[in-house]
């Protein structure tokens, strides 16, 4: 098999879509974005090549294209290749994006679904299958928990029980939790060395910040993709994106804001959004993936509205 691989971004979507590798034979090239690089060149026998650099298969024939972008670019570039099958999307003749068949599992959940944008949401808010699951089946495999491949991370320094990753970035504002900076007090207060995941020049120390602590509390983001591919403990907020998508791999908690449906998928900035998983629930959550929940206790005196204005209480 001579297999082609397009996924560029966002990157936490790259790391998730590898546990496809160990499922491909033969020749396997990936084009991605180049800040991505990094994450794939080391894995073993997979040629990466950054977006930049696609014209370099443009004469060569596979056996299959698997692309999992869902924009014109992509979709035209497609076009103008040779393949024996195509999965995932392409421009059609009409000049419209458009999907193959057999991954309207996924797409249809998409910008791209044949459905439009708002029922293809609905469609994603009743989904209960991971991506995974849903791009594995598609393509004719079963998904069995197969593992992110992550190359090594750089050494770093910093390091901790708790690490926090307080913003998930600008696209989907509403991922970002109220509460975080209370949080890394209350847990503090209980003697823990917690640390605020610090902005890196590479994506490989991000990792290592990631690798260095017992666990990362998180949005759905890139960090959450590291610690599950690293095997670390997770305390995962969904504020208004799907927490079903998301294989756990037995090392992530999720917490699903309550108001979930009403803010799914969408992209604006509402404090009823970001503010309705308490700082009590979130804490209960870490110290239990800790094992620390029997040692200490949360003060449930003072807590309104998400925020913490009471204090925490070790026991005697």
């Amino acid at each position: 098999m001579n297999t082609l691989i397009i996924k560029l971004g966002a990157t936490g979507d790259v790391v998730r879509t590898t546990p496809l590798l160990e499922k491909l034979s033969g020749k396997i090239t990936w084009i991605t974005a180049v800040k991505n690089v990094p994450l794939l060149k080391s894995v073993e026998n997979l040629n990466c090549l950054s977006w930049e650099q696609r014209n370099s298969v443009a004469n060569v024939r596979h056996d299959l294209i698997i692309n999992l972008e869902d924009t014109t670019e992509s979709g035209e570039f497609v076009q103008t290749l040779k393949y024996n099958r195509l999965f995932g999307a392409f421009v059609n003749a009409g000049r419209v994006l458009a999907c193959t068949d057999d991954s309207r599992g996924w797409f249809d959940l998409s910008l791209i679904s044949r459905f439009g944008k708002s029922a293809a949401d609905q469609l994603k808010l009743k989904n209960r299958r991971t991506y995974q699951d849903l791009i594995f089946e598609g393509l004719g495999f079963g998904f069995t928990g197969e593992k992110y491949l992550l190359p090594e991370p750089s050494e770093m320094n910093l390091s901790g029980d708790v690490a926090i990753s307080p913003k998930a970035g600008a696209v989907w504002p509403m991922k970002n939790w109220a509460y975080y900076a209370e949080l890394k007090c209350e847990l503090e207060a209980n003697g823990l060395v917690v640390n605020m995941l610090p902005e890196r020049a590479t994506l490989l120390e991000h990792l290592g910040d990631v690798k260095n602590h017992r666990l990362l509390v998180s949005g759905d983001s890139l960090p959450m993709h590291f610690a599950l591919g690293t095997g670390t403990r997770c305390v995962t907020i969904f504020n208004c994106t799907s927490p079903w998508e998301i294989f756990d791999y037995g090392v992530q908690q999720q917490i699903t804001s309550p108001f979930l449906a009403e803010f799914f998928f969408k992209r604006g900035v509402d404090e009823r959004a970001t503010g309705a998983i308490s700082v009590e629930e979130v804490f209960d959550a870490v110290m239990k993936q800790l094992g620390s929940d029997a040692i200490y206790n949360f003060s449930r005196v003072g807590v309104r509205a998400g925020r913490l204005v009471g204090s925490l209480a070790r026991p005697d």
